[in-house]
């Protein structure tokens, strides 16, 4: 019996004897790994004669035809500021209703101009390709041009629209 007691204070003297080891509240070392995406330099274009021509060729085509919708843009202001005060269905307000149709075709320019780039910068990224400046740069000048058109045209409907009864 003293045996077993001798036997049974040992273990419990094994249970409660201290190690000076707790577990540590610093960070383990899972804890202080970044889940930031790394940091990569970025890619610089080189650059391309062929998409330098082809931007140019493209935005020669985007200044011939702003150019054509300011002329119908003015010729529709001019024939709506006749057809003031005259009723709807009246020749000038006609005249009017057509040039602001000439308007809608004359826009097509800048919106095909712009479809066209985008899908020159869409190309470059499929391929894997990095930003083209200067073709980002057209990108912007298109689509700032056609929005311009575009409203101009609401703005000459809205006039358009207030004419006579």
């Amino acid at each position: 019996m003293r045996f077993i007691l001798l036997l049974s204070l040992t273990a419990l003297a094994g249970c409660t004897e201290s190690t000076g080891r707790y577990p540590s509240l610093l960070p383990r070392p899972i804890e202080s790994t970044s889940l930031a995406e790394p940091e990569r330099p970025a890619v610089v274009a080189t650059p391309d004669a062929a998409l330098d021509k082809r931007i140019a060729e493209i935005r020669g085509t985007l200044a011939e035809g702003i150019k054509a919708f300011t002329a119908g843009a003015q010729d529709a202001e001019a024939k709506i500021a006749v057809s003031r005060g005259l009723p709807q269905g009246s020749e000038a307000w006609l005249q009017a209703q057509v040039a602001m149709g000439s308007l809608a075709e004359l826009r097509r320019p800048a919106v095909s101009v712009l479809s066209e780039l985008e899908e020159l910068a869409t190309q470059r990224g499929v391929d894997g390709l990095p930003p083209y400046p200067a073709l980002d740069a057209a990108v912007a000048e298109a689509d700032q041009a056609a929005t311009q058109q575009q409203n101009r045209i609401d703005s000459l409907e809205a006039a358009l629209g207030g004419t006579g009864n």
